[in-house]
């Protein structure tokens, strides 16, 4: 998509999750993608009129590519899985200047787009007030310490805020705890500055392993190329209930209970 003009953009139905913006496939068609990127879980594409298209796949979304004769479903490649096919849940399509189709599909449609001007990025109304990036340069434990400096919420609930830390999923955050050896039912303001590091230096650990894994393939998501992910088989304590401990030495027991209607999953012997 990046450096190609939308020459067409078919709008499907008024609405996804939220309302389409006014004169949407207006305002898109004829603009170049400049540049493509990412904020917590939004798609962000840069236009050359200085406004970005933002995108959600909420819990179904997915795109496609296709090329060639119109509704052509044998191109794709290895762009996307059979299951994102079925045409009544094509709701966006994109027709490229260099030939291609990217086709925004949505079964249960709590996806969404939207536009903004870049200027104001930061404050639009989807990701105003997002807390610092995970795996961006600037997190580390000295962050991480002043930002639950005083805060009494429970370790879990902090890391799973999202004006703290953006993007960190409930999954991740019970991998995270259990390796950097930390209770998910302590103070946030409790961290030493050394427990701070140890669990940044987790939280970096696990995002690291479960990107090159291809992330968590529990129900229906699948990567972006439609392949299951794996990260699930390398679980130390999500969704392990009952399950010895998996640290060398401790012989406690996976444990499950519920924290803010989230399940969280841990080891009361090793993590304190």
């Amino acid at each position: 998509m990046e450096g190609t003009v939308i020459d067409r953009l078919e709008q499907r139905r008024p609405d996804l999750r939220f309302p389409f913006p006014e004169r949407f496939a207006e305002r898109l068609t004829g603009r170049r993608i400049e540049g493509l990127g990412r904020r917590a879980k939004y798609l962000l594409a840069d236009l050359d009129d200085g406004a970005v298209l933002i995108m959600h796949l909420g819990m179904s979304g997915s795109f496609r590519i296709e090329e060639g004769p119109e509704a052509d479903p044998e191109t794709p490649g290895d762009f996307h899985y059979p299951r994102g096919k079925a045409l009544a849940h094509d709701h966006v399509v994109f027709h490229l200047s260099n030939g291609k189709r990217v086709i925004y599909n949505d079964p249960r449609r709590f996806g969404f787009m939207d536009l903004a001007d870049r200027s104001g990025i930061e404050t639009a109304r989807h990701l105003a007030g997002l807390g610092i990036e995970p795996v961006g340069n600037e997190f580390d434990g000295k962050v991480l310490h002043a930002l639950f400096d005083a805060k009494k919420a429970p370790l879990k609930a902090a890391l799973l805020d999202q004006s703290l830390i953006a993007g960190l999923g409930n999954i991740y955050v019970c991998e995270a705890l259990h390796m950097s050896g930390l209770s998910p039912e302590r103070s946030a303001g409790s961290l030493t500055a050394k427990s701070a590091d140890r669990l940044a230096a987790s939280i970096r650990e696990v995002l690291a392993a479960a990107i090159a894994a291809g992330g968590s393939s529990l129900r229906d998501h699948r990567q972006a190329n439609g392949e299951l992910g794996y990260f699930q088989h390398s679980f130390r304590v999500y969704d392990r209930e009952g399950e010895p401990c998996p640290k060398l030495s401790c012989t406690g027991v996976i444990e499950r209970k519920v924290q803010s209607g989230r399940s969280t999953f841990f080891c009361a012997t090793c993590q304190k």
